[in-house]
């Protein structure tokens, strides 16, 4: 009860009457002070939280733009503001980017998402060539028999045909898949191999699609604006979304092995484990996950 009512006052009079007197005392509104204090991510998400909470209706549906409405979401600012760009140069270039920004992080989600939705179709010979190009790039020199196959456990299937193994994650689970492989051959064959060691062992391509849905519930809970913030100047892509995947791949290779599970039968006690430290990796405003090899 003590805090709804903090919570209340301090949003409805006190907030109001600090931001007030300090513009007052600095000639500068809230947002140009953001823009004083902040870089890179910290500022991005200052400015995203300062608009989002604004009772002016012009600030409130800045947040919601698309890229196209950008540069005359950050005029109308301007003018609702009174922010001459005459005095404040910078504000115009510095406003563009967070905007950018956070536009980009709400399109990249609508487009991860919609690649989730679908679902592995075999009889879309799209679909069926991509799986066959996984393949290819992981064991380039072993001929894969027929389609429905055994082997497909090699690289970490459960059953004969993967298309079972990609109804969580859609078409979004195959195409990380491939895109590690393609971008990172050396560094995906070298997990492979080691994902057949005899104590440590683990399905590469199922835990491949797990940490797919890692990546996507991250990117869900707004959890991965610190590292896109920090890693995007501009709007961040599905380019960018397998660029984390493949840090999440990489890393958890060497975590699995680092922890040394007693068995594959732990692997979800390990899995949280790791989903834990990357959270807390991203709780970091300078953080920049990517794959140094």
């Amino acid at each position: 009860m003590f805090f709804s009512l903090w919570d209340f006052f301090y949003g409805h009079f006190f907030r109001y009457w600090m931001k007030w007197l300090l513009r007052q005392m600095t000639g500068k509104c809230e947002l140009q002070r953001i823009f004083d204090a902040y870089v890179g991510a910290q500022r991005t998400q200052r400015i995203e939280s300062s608009l989002t909470h604004s009772k002016n209706k012009v600030l409130r549906d800045a947040t919601q733009v698309v890229e196209s409405e950008v540069d005359q979401c950050v005029d109308d600012i301007m003018k609702e503001k009174n922010i001459s760009p005459e005095k404040d140069t910078s504000f115009r270039v510095c406003m563009r980017a967070c905007l950018l920004q956070i536009s980009g992080y709400k399109q990249l989600y609508q487009d991860v998402e919609s690649v989730r939705r679908k679902p592995y179709d075999s009889d879309n010979q799209q679909h069926e060539k991509m799986l066959l190009r996984l393949w290819k790039l992981l064991m380039p020199t072993k001929q894969l028999q027929s389609r429905i196959s055994k082997q497909w456990a090699d690289i970490g299937f459960q059953g004969d045909d993967p298309k079972t193994d990609f109804r969580g994650m859609g078409m979004l689970g195959l195409i990380n898949l491939v895109y590690f492989s393609e971008n990172y051959t050396r560094e995906a064959h070298h997990i492979l191999s080691r994902s057949n060691h005899p104590q440590l062992g683990y399905s590469y391509a199922i835990v491949g699609i797990n940490l797919t849905e890692m990546a996507y519930s991250l990117l869900k809970s707004d959890a991965l604006k610190s590292h896109l913030y920090t890693f995007v100047p501009g709007m961040p892509t599905m380019e960018h979304f397998h660029q984390f995947y493949c840090y999440l791949v990489y890393e958890f290779d060497k975590f699995w092995f680092e922890e040394k599970p007693e068995s594959i039968m732990l692997f979800n006690v390990y899995r949280e484990k790791f989903h834990e430290k990357i959270k807390g990796l991203l709780l970091d405003c300078k953080v920049s996950l990517t794959i140094k090899t």
